[in-house]
């Protein structure tokens, strides 16, 4: 399982998040994250900035080497975007036997 290193804002330590599943919206790229590697855990989704289109010379997308790449998230918090985002990702998580509690 792919691990994402996150800084709270305010905060001077880094926690490490689990990344569960990613979506694309609006030119946007989200992580639906946990903090637990197995078993039940909290989640988060995180949003990063603007994708790069495929292929754009010099860009780093989502498939960038996270060791070498270093993108800035933050927490998703607005009710209508986290609804968007997680029916991108449902039958996914349905797949995956992952459980939202809304």
């Amino acid at each position: 399982m792919e691990k994402v290193r996150f800084i709270p804002e305010g905060e001077d330590r880094q926690v490490d998040f689990f990344v569960l599943e990613e979506a694309k919206l609006a030119g946007k790229q989200y992580l639906l994250v946990t903090d637990s590697e197995d078993g039940d855990g909290d989640a988060l989704i995180l949003r990063t900035g603007d994708v790069p289109a495929a292929g754009d010379p010099g860009s780093a997308g989502p498939a960038a080497d996270a060791e070498t790449e270093e993108a800035s998230y933050e927490i998703v918090e607005d009710e209508a975007e986290l609804s968007a985002v997680l029916l991108l990702m449902r039958d996914s998580l349905e797949e995956l036997g992952i459980e939202i509690e809304e």
